[in-house]
């Protein structure tokens, strides 16, 4: 198995204190690997760290390293920055993956930066996808931060609010970094064949290839590179060679990440904000990448009631009928029902009433006691139970004009009513609105007449 602590840093001492001979990366390494940089100089984007003036640069420059959690998607220089400040700063750069590492490696990277402290050198330890340490093997590292005895930098594509803990988190600064933009991928893939002296691509090829990649710079030049080992003898590759090259690979999509969540928010609110071009668009990217179409259902379904509800309540009977076609159909035909329940949750008119209305009920029901249930209200199956007053003067509204029992309480006895359901005036709501004002009207009166003195 791998070790999970490495030290892949020029002259980063090993185990013992013996010193690793600088070695660049190994020819039969991929292109990335090999075109990894070595000056800040050398990096390509992240202009927003990395420019005049910014964090990451001024760190650089200060010449005082601070601990820090570098957040971003695959492929965007964690760890070639974590390298980089190692070498800014003449520090030794030990990594750890959090992957394969446990406190057992914790503990030997604190030995070994006690033996460079003992030296009078710096030490940064790097942990990269530090979200999959848990919380107790993140704690491990505190004592050792406060005290100033290495530089912490973990890298991590999850969110660090939810993945890392407070404490920990507190103690570094977060930040950012963002997928690769098209104009630095074009760059990169220009490195790339000139390292390789490959084949040009069509604008076309080099684009289909850079959305293919999502921002991930590592891909777009190891692609590039199984490219150039599957179509030798081509001065130019096109997009129907990339496709027949790639075949499926071209799906581009995160299915455990931030990027999953965001683009079914963005679904979302794309239906919520009637928008039915746009909640297409996002839905076709999340069946493109190969999500599950039963995840979209569930979503779907929840759209209907959150954001539909009683303005339109076919909007819920169309997504549950979309979820049985797509179980009868399968993909691909099911997707086409999927689609059509999108467009029609879309173009729905909108309320969140009994969203809010439940909300609002459980909130009161959360801070509220526990109160009787009045004895009208209550169930009287027995003998014994009657003869409790169980059930004793209600109303059965089938019985009354109109099947409603106006005026009558259904609230606990010393609770005054409430009014969580608000109707907005959209859809079947407004006629829902008018029914309801009567309903409450016709209350009030019968309760007047009841009780003059009201």
């Amino acid at each position: 198995m791998q070790d999970s602590l490495s030290l892949d840093w020029p002259d980063a001492p090993m185990p013992g204190g013996k010193p690793q001979a600088a070695a660049g990366a190994s020819p039969h390494a991929p292109l990335a690997e090999r075109l990894r940089p070595h000056t800040l100089d050398d990096v390509i984007g992240q202009a927003h760290l990395l420019g005049p003036g910014q964090p990451l640069r001024v760190a650089f420059e200060s010449g005082q390293p601070h601990s820090m959690i570098l957040w971003g998607p695959p492929g965007v220089g964690k760890t070639t920055l974590a390298r980089l400040m190692a070498h800014a700063f003449d520090a030794q750069f030990l990594a750890i993956s959090a992957v394969l590492g446990g406190v057992k490696d914790i503990r030997e990277a604190v030995e070994q930066a006690q033996v460079a402290a003992r030296n009078g050198r710096r030490t940064i330890v790097f942990v990269d996808e530090v979200h999959r340490f848990n919380k107790s093997q993140q704690d491990a590292f505190l004592p050792h931060v406060e005290s100033g005895l290495f530089t912490f930098i973990g890298a991590t594509t999850e969110n660090p609010s939810f993945e890392v803990n407070a404490a920990l988190l507190s103690r570094a600064t977060v930040h950012v970094l963002r997928a690769m933009d098209h104009d630095a991928m074009v760059q990169l893939l220009a490195r790339g064949q000139q390292a390789l002296a490959g084949p040009a691509l069509t604008p076309a090829a080099r684009d289909r290839l850079i959305a293919y990649a999502d921002g991930d710079a590592r891909r777009v030049l190891n692609t590039y590179e199984t490219l150039c080992g599957m179509l030798r003898g081509h001065e130019v590759l096109d997009e129907p060679e990339l496709e027949r090259a790639l075949g499926e690979q071209l799906r581009r999509y995160d299915k455990g990440g931030d990027q999953f969540y965001d683009t079914i928010s963005a679904l979302h609110k794309s239906v919520r904000g009637s928008d039915p071009d746009a909640a297409l668009y996002w839905f076709v990217r999340m069946v493109d990448g190969g999500v599950d179409p039963r995840y979209i259902v569930r979503r779907l379904i929840r759209m209907a009631s959150e954001d539909i509800g009683l303005a339109d309540p076919r909007a819920l009977r169309m997504a549950l009928d979309a979820a049985e076609t797509y179980e009868r159909l399968g993909s691909p035909e099911g997707e086409l029902t999927l689609a059509q329940c999108v467009l029609y949750l879309a173009v729905a008119p909108k309320s969140n009433a009994a969203y809010v209305a439940y909300k609002a009920a459980r909130a009161w029901v959360k801070q509220d006691t526990t109160r009787p249930v009045p004895m009208h209200l209550r169930n009287a199956p027995t003998r014994l139970m009657k003869q409790l007053g169980h059930g004793d003067g209600y109303r059965y509204a089938h019985d009354e004009p109109g099947a409603v029992a106006a005026g009558e309480r259904y609230f606990p006895d010393d609770m005054a009513p409430q009014a969580f359901y608000q109707p907005v005036a959209r859809g079947l709501e407004i006629k829902i609105a008018d029914r309801l004002a009567s309903l409450r009207q016709l209350a009030a009166d019968t309760r007047a007449d009841e009780d003059p003195a009201d």
